[in-house]
């Protein structure tokens, strides 16, 4: 991180202070492009007590409807219509995947100063971070929230406040994806060793933050065993995003429902055929 911030401004100063809980990290740095500079905390672990405030004395003025926007990267119309109905601006995967381009132009075309960016992949979040950068070339603010699944990009959405500064509210979104636990079902395409053994083409996956877990033969019993140990760590609230087989989240919802009764269950339909089942816990 030093690197980062010292290429993005000047009068960089970093002190270790060691606490009861670990070593914590004070960053004193001067920069124009605030979004950057947030952004490189966020990638380097999880930044609190963030304190943005002007070299010269200016009033800060009182948040301007339509001056900041959300753009989440999504991978199926279903998808592309949850977030939509959340306020969010939307680019959809084609076949071939989505560049850096893409966002770029999303980011543009919502004319707004500020913008947070929801690449729900982590296998998108490099190309999210280039567009980013590309548009604080452009005189966008632009802070790139690491969302890994589009159950943390929900997360992130729901405690997004355009009344607080923006640094504050892309590192608010930032923590809100990072407390949500996230898991997936899927169907294995081809024989692999994985990290809960070997699975042959047609098995049932389940995968925890990125991990198999879980295989079996049945998306039912595979999903209820993930679900079981995904709480077994604790949780408050289950969020499912399903495919196409409504009948799994059938299924899944009365699992919940009567092994874990208190937790609080929120489903949604629209997820890619391709991932049965998602599922965040927070």
């Amino acid at each position: 991180m030093h690197a980062r911030l010292a290429e993005l401004g000047d009068s960089l100063v970093v002190v270790g202070v060691d606490t009861p809980t670990g070593r914590e990290w004070n960053v004193h740095v001067h920069v124009s492009d605030i979004g950057a500079a947030i952004e490189a905390g966020i990638e380097a672990g999880r930044p609190y007590r963030v304190s943005v405030e002007p070299l010269a004395p200016q009033p800060v003025p009182a948040p301007v409807a339509g001056t900041r926007a959300l753009v989440a990267v999504v991978s199926s119309d279903g998808l592309a219509e949850l977030f939509g109905e959340a306020g969010v601006r939307v680019v959809t995967c084609g076949p071939d995947g989505v560049t850096e381009d893409d966002v770029l132009d999303e980011i543009l075309a919502s004319a707004a100063h500020e913008v947070a960016v929801l690449p729900n992949d982590a296998a998108l979040l490099p190309v999210a971070a280039r567009a980013a950068a590309r548009a604080r070339e452009l005189g966008r603010e632009v802070g790139v929230v690491p969302t890994r699944s589009p159950v943390q990009g929900l997360a992130a959405c729901a405690v997004g406040d355009p009344g607080r500064r923006f640094g504050d509210d892309v590192i608010a979104m930032a923590e809100a994806a990072a407390a949500t636990r996230w898991a997936e079902v899927t169907v294995a395409e081809q024989e692999a060793l994985t990290s809960a053994g070997r699975c042959a083409p047609g098995d049932v996956l389940g995968s925890a933050e990125g991990d198999v877990v879980v295989i079996g033969q049945e998306p039912a019993d595979v999903a209820c065993d993930l679900l079981d140990r995904l709480l077994s760590a604790g949780g408050e609230m289950a969020t499912l995003l399903v495919g196409p087989d409504e009948a799994l989240g059938d299924a899944v919802c009365a699992h919940l429902s009567a092994r874990h009764p208190t937790i609080e269950v929120v489903r949604y339909g629209g997820g890619p055929a391709a991932i049965p089942l998602q599922v965040g816990v927070e």
